[in-house]
């Protein structure tokens, strides 16, 4: 039986029966399995280098210094332990006229650092680096090679942090604990932790990120773990988080984690949409092989020999297809690792089995979930179909296949996203998305009858009269191909018109650069140089660090809220301010602003539905050590694409006036003015001034990066795409041959058929990529007025891509699907008919 269904194997790939079935196969199983070995090696090389991402095997985060006794029962239980604290501040190189400053993110270590992992450093930015044996001497500072290039330093050249110079003495090539945090976008600066007090960077209302580092036997640091989660839970102390081996470093985790979802989803697009291919695949498989079982029948064979001999052809195909797909996948990922792979900074290890073994089953149970029906479809062959060219209607077994094969595709849904929710909303959408084409490719049919008798041209008739003959084939070569461009549209043509729309929403003169941490001795000359430097309505903002510790007397922390943000806000330091008058750009939307004569507070109305705070709330914020409560009295809106000072919440003068505060203002910098920043931290060396149009292109590099990856996927998208349409013209292709016979023999021209297959293509490939198009453009809209709050200016160029590639697609999918159909003599067909 096996030797036989190996034969029969042969002969239909001979045929080219198998050929398309196998490469819809491929398609699905490289999509899925490019993503599956890119997140195999990113978590492995995460799960391998924990600690020394951590720099330690237990690490206490916290916004304040770290409480010197959890320190000392950390060494009183025999463990290692080390210091660091970082902060983002601007580093200047050179001296008078010209100096050069950068924004830079400093980071202060103590002895030991790091207690797990090595640093290392070059002499020069290019040369070999070294793991040190020790943290940069006194006086001296490790930096990273961008910062170099930035201040045009070298090293053995002076760079003043606030009110001390260092030696730059080392290039910083590994930092196993850098992290993912938004201030280490900027360049590191690395010094020794007894030279911080002396730079006086660190002041009241620095934002200053504090850890401890901790390591020693599993079996101590653990308890030492559980004694410190003990502590703060009877302490309540607050913005303290712990990170240990078993969680890694939690953003790195959560980044990766969001793009193995994201980038899931674009396989498991393509992976629907070769699932439609696989089951028009093997439907007309069934088709073409009937006689064949019918003969089969005849000759003895009883049902259970026919179904063995077609399952185990199908389980060769799927073997060797999804084996070639694994191989496929294997090669594409090392193109996402190309872009991606930067989110661990550190080599990679070799991928696991684990992937591919997912991308075998993948394959197999695409192959099973969807050519299963077509399978016991040609079970039911009667003998008699050798003499009467007539099927019985499906039976109940044959049909409930078809669930099967949904809840097949429904598990492999769930498989790939890891998410119940996820992936049921992702085949909703699916399904949703494909039923709204699927309409309106059948109104366009409708809209199309009328013209069938109206057009003069008979290429125009025969095209016409044929996509109406073939609704059902017609709607779905629509569907799949506006799916796969679609995907494509998003992310190209649509992305370049949310960035254009986004940069257009920030007016042109919006600041570009933030001055923190200005002392109120320094407040008025900074004051006087924006306005000589022509800045018009110069506005300084007090600022203030607290903390929200009660709403309405009832004791808040992370554990009352469920939301991640929720958690995040209530556990870190606010940015209070306070002032007499509402700040520009801001716009009550419930409530009044205070006047002043008791306390009361002015609370952003996203912080408020985030927090489930509303108007009359009494909140208590702790400030040094010192609390003060008011009762919420308005809400308001920002506008955050005027890139102004905002804040969350805004205090009434009365209630602020004794708490220690910083100033806070932004300013637009123009090109000719590129010395004023310098100028204004050689002079004021304590000053951070953020440039906020450097951060965004680094933050836009990176999303750049993530969506050339998502783009290259959505290839694989567009190529399901094709072979959907490429199926459903080939299931079509023995009607149209007999067609075209019957016409040619009735006197049309083989000219006016290929005009009239030309014709179908171009109404086919235009509707769909008007679909497309439309699709795409309505969810950048969705974005625009509900992600990003701006307003969406609709592109025409979207339509005319759209209709111009959907045209050109179901010109190469017909080409290659029927370019035979006109080949065969027409006396021929009408033998074989």
């Amino acid at each position: 039986m096996l030797l036989q269904a190996m034969r029969m194997t042969a002969r239909d790939w001979r045929a080219g029966e198998l050929r398309f079935l196998m490469l819809s196969l491929i398609v699905a199983v490289a999509a899925l399995s490019s993503v599956g070995f890119f997140v195999d090696r990113m978590r492995a090389g995460l799960q391998r280098d924990a600690n020394q991402l951590l720099g330690g095997d237990l690490v206490v985060n916290a916004d304040q210094p770290v409480s010197g006794a959890w320190r000392e029962e950390a060494q009183r239980r025999g463990l290692n332990v080390a210091d660091t604290a970082a902060f983002p501040s601007m580093a200047q190189a050179g001296s008078g006229t010209q100096s050069v400053s950068q924004l830079a993110s400093i980071k202060a270590v103590s002895e030991a650092y790091p207690l797990r992992g090595r640093v290392s450093v070059a002499l020069q930015p290019d040369g070999p680096a070294t793991p040190a044996s020790d943290i940069p001497a006194p006086g001296t500072v490790w930096v990273d090679p961008t910062l170099l290039t930035g201040l045009n330093a070298k090293v053995g050249d002076k760079l003043q942090l606030g009110d001390m110079h260092f030696s730059i003495a080392r290039i910083i090539s590994v930092e196993p604990d850098r992290g993912a945090a938004f201030a280490n976008f900027a360049p590191r600066v690395m010094l020794r932790l007894s030279d911080l007090k002396a730079t006086g960077l660190v002041q009241d209302g620095s934002r200053v990120t504090y850890r401890l580092l901790v390591a020693g036997p599993p079996e101590q640091v653990k308890a030492y773990q559980k004694w410190l989660q003990d502590t703060i839970a009877r302490d309540n102390a607050r913005g303290v988080r712990l990170e240990s081996l078993e969680s890694g470093r939690p953003e790195m985790q959560a980044t990766l984690e969001r793009a193995e979802q994201f980038l899931a989803l674009v396989g498991l697009l393509t992976a629907m949409l070769a699932a439609v291919a696989v089951a028009m695949a093997a439907r007309r498989f069934m088709l073409r092989h009937v006689d064949t079982c019918a003969m089969l029948r005849c000759l003895g064979m009883p049902q259970g020999q026919v179904t063995t001999l077609f399952l185990v052809e199908f389980i060769i195909v799927g073997l060797i297809g999804s084996a070639i797909g694994v191989l496929a996948g294997f090669g594409a990922h090392f193109i996402l690792l190309e872009w991606l792979g930067k989110l661990v900074a550190t080599e990679l290890p070799r991928p696991g089995w684990l992937p591919a073994l997912q991308g075998m089953a993948t394959g197999l149970l695409l192959l099973t979930g969807f050519a299963m029906p077509p399978i016991l479809q040609l079970r039911e062959v009667p003998h008699n179909r050798v003499i009467r060219r007539e099927q019985d209607v499906p039976k109940p077994l044959t049909l409930a296949t078809y669930l099967f094969g949904l809840g097949a595709f429904t598990a492999l849904l769930l498989w790939q996203s890891g998410n119940l929710k996820l992936g049921l909303l992702t085949a909703g959408g699916f399904l949703g998305g494909m039923l709204v084409f699927a309409l309106v490719g059948w109104a366009g049919l409708q809209v199309l009858r009328p013209l069938r008798t109206a057009l003069p041209h008979a290429a125009w008739r025969f095209a016409v009269t044929g996509l109406q003959r073939r609704a059902s084939a017609t709607v779905i070569q629509i569907v799949a191909l506006a799916l796969g461009l679609m995907s494509l549209l998003l992310l190209t043509v649509i992305r370049g018109d949310l960035v254009d729309a986004w940069h257009q929403a920030t007016p042109a003169d919006a600041p570009n650069r933030f001055v923190i941490n200005i002392q109120p001795d320094q407040k008025d000359e900074i004051e006087r140089r924006l306005v000589s430097l022509g800045e018009h309505d110069v506005e300084l903002y007090p600022m203030i660090r607290g903390r929200l510790v009660e709403i309405n007397g009832s004791t808040v922390n992370g554990n009352t809220y469920t939301e991640d943000r929720a958690q995040r806000l209530v556990n870190r330091e606010f940015n209070l301010s306070t002032m007499t008058q509402i700040p520009p750009q801001n716009r009550i939307t419930a409530g009044r602003w205070y006047d002043g004569s008791k306390p009361e507070a002015s609370v952003e109305e996203g912080l408020a539905k985030t927090l489930n705070l509303k108007l009359g709330d009494r909140l208590t914020f702790d400030i040094g050590g010192q609390t003060v409560t008011a009762p919420i009295t308005s809400l308001r809106k920002l506008e955050w694409g005027s890139m102004r000072v905002n804040f969350f919440v805004i205090l009434n003068p009365s209630l602020m006036h004794d708490m220690p505060q910083t100033w806070i203002t932004a300013f637009h910098l123009p090109p000719k003015h590129g010395g004023f920043v310098n100028e204004l931290t050689r002079d004021f060396p304590n000053l951070t001034i953020v440039d906020v149009g450097s951060i965004i292109r680094q933050v836009q590099s990176v999303v750049d990066q993530v969506v050339a990856a998502v783009e290259f996927l959505f290839l694989f998208t567009l190529a399901a795409g094709v072979l959907v349409l490429y199926a459903a013209l080939m299931g079509s292709q023995d009607e149209r041959t007999r067609e075209a016979g019957l016409l040619r023999a009735l006197g049309a021209t083989r000219s006016q058929l290929s005009q009239a297959q030309r014709i179908e293509f171009a109404l086919v490939g235009g509707l769909a990529g008007v679909l497309a198009a439309t699709g795409a453009a309505a969810v950048g809209w969705a974005l625009a007025r509900f992600v990003f709050k701006f307003d969406y200016i609709f592109d025409p160029t979207v339509w005319l891509a759209g209709l111009a590639v959907g045209i050109v697609c179901a010109f190469i999918g017909g080409w290659i699907a029927l370019r035979s159909v006109l080949h065969q003599p027409p006396l021929q067909t009408l033998r074989e008919a």
